[in-house]
């Protein structure tokens, strides 16, 4: 669709300057659409890998578990675990990646998973608290990983959407526009130059 402007050399040269800088504009877009598809799918691979890891271990941790309370009175069990002694403080700080602001989670632990006295309880409850204490790391790297996948994805979204816009919207509008001028112009020389020549042939006439 034309732009609504004046068929002017001044506007023809604004134009031309917006339109270069549109087509700038939309090739670093579309480098950077590009890039970040690459990022999200080695982040993508590395995720299922992380994920499959601590699905399975977090199944081998309530399997753990599952013994335990099979073993052990249900009051007893509920009051080993009713004081924890063990704290973990995780701290949210950003990075950014191509422009995006991804979270870096860190964690600060003190204590000892085993809050419990051994008398009376079971050592398949101690392998339960201790295979869950190995994975506390990783289950914060799933979910930085997992935040950071989907801020990505939708950074991916809106810079295509800015890439289309441009390439079918506002650049074909701007070169319609540009060859309107032209037209415009070169049919007001013409024009021009048609009463040049016939005020000329009036003055040879005299």
């Amino acid at each position: 669709m034309r732009l609504n402007v004046n068929a002017t050399r001044m506007e023809l040269l604004r134009l031309r300057k917006r339109t270069e800088i549109a087509k700038r504009g939309h090739k670093l877009l579309k480098d950077k659409q590009d890039e970040l598809m690459e990022r999200l799918l080695a982040m993508t691979r590395e995720l299922e890998v992380l994920r499959e890891k601590i699905e399975r271990e977090l199944t081998r941790v309530t399997k753990k578990f599952l013994l335990a309370r099979a073993s052990m009175e249900p009051d007893l069990l509920k009051e080993a675990l009713f004081i924890p002694t063990k704290h973990v403080e995780v701290r949210l700080e950003q990075k950014n990646l191509m422009n995006v602001k991804v979270p870096v989670l860190t964690q600060s632990v003190s204590g000892e998973i085993i809050c419990y006295g051994y008398y009376g309880t079971s050592p398949e409850l101690d392998a339960a608290l201790m295979s869950l204490d190995e994975i506390i790391g990783e289950l914060l790297e799933l979910a930085a990983k997992e935040k950071t996948l989907e801020l990505v994805a939708l950074e991916i979204e809106k810079t295509r959407r800015r890439v289309n816009a441009l390439e079918y919207i506002l650049i074909p509008n701007l070169e319609e526009t540009l060859r309107y001028i032209v037209m415009k112009l070169s049919e007001m020389e013409r024009s021009a130059l048609s009463r040049l020549m016939r005020i000329k042939d009036i003055v040879r006439a005299h």
